[in-house]
């Protein structure tokens, strides 16, 4: 099967059809395998989040370091995101993350820091008992970005699609 792109349309040969017509909107891209897909959604939705600490305190080393990147871990993949790249420093954690449209960045982060917290004062209880802690492990609050697509490719995407579209259905109903 060979294949010739002549004004976004994809001119393909085999053996059972010699030359047949096949608009580019319709092959799989190489691009598209990034996207995720629900029922009715085709998403990419990344994140970069950034949180730290109560007070910045720099305690997430060794074994805290642990407890807190396996609790993010588990709780990403609860609610059914996935974490693409994680770094927990002393004093702070950055998180790219995919979550899906269906769930808000506020609600993603207060269960995350939620059940993080809940569970890292499970595991060591001494850090709950000094007064400076309370009942809170992380600050109030966190900084986030998305991680979107090349910005000139889509811009060229949304500039050039209709006027595709329309090529499109001039060939499809030969006008």
């Amino acid at each position: 099967m060979g294949g010739v792109r002549k004004n976004g349309y994809a001119l393909k040969t085999c053996s059972r059809h010699p030359l047949s017509v096949v608009p580019t909107t319709q092959r799989k891209d190489a691009n598209m395998s990034r996207y995720k897909r629900m029922s009715q959604t085709i998403w990419f939705c990344e994140y970069h989040i950034v949180w730290c600490p109560k007070y910045r305190f720099r305690i997430l080393e060794g074994k805290i370091k642990e407890e807190v990147e396996h609790a993010i871990r588990a709780q990403t993949q609860q609610m059914g995101c996935e974490v693409v790249e994680m770094n927990v420093q002393r004093d702070h954690v950055h998180l790219v993350v995919m979550i899906p449209p269906k769930l808000s960045i506020s609600d993603y982060m207060g269960r995350t820091k939620g059940k993080s917290a809940i569970r890292i004062f499970n595991v060591f209880r001494d850090l709950r008992r000094k007064r400076y802690w309370g009942n809170k492990f992380w600050s109030p609050g966190y900084c986030v970005g998305t991680v979107g697509l090349n910005e000139e490719q889509i811009r060229k995407y949304v500039k050039y699609q209709e006027e595709a579209e329309q090529k499109q259905e001039e060939f499809r109903f030969g006008n």
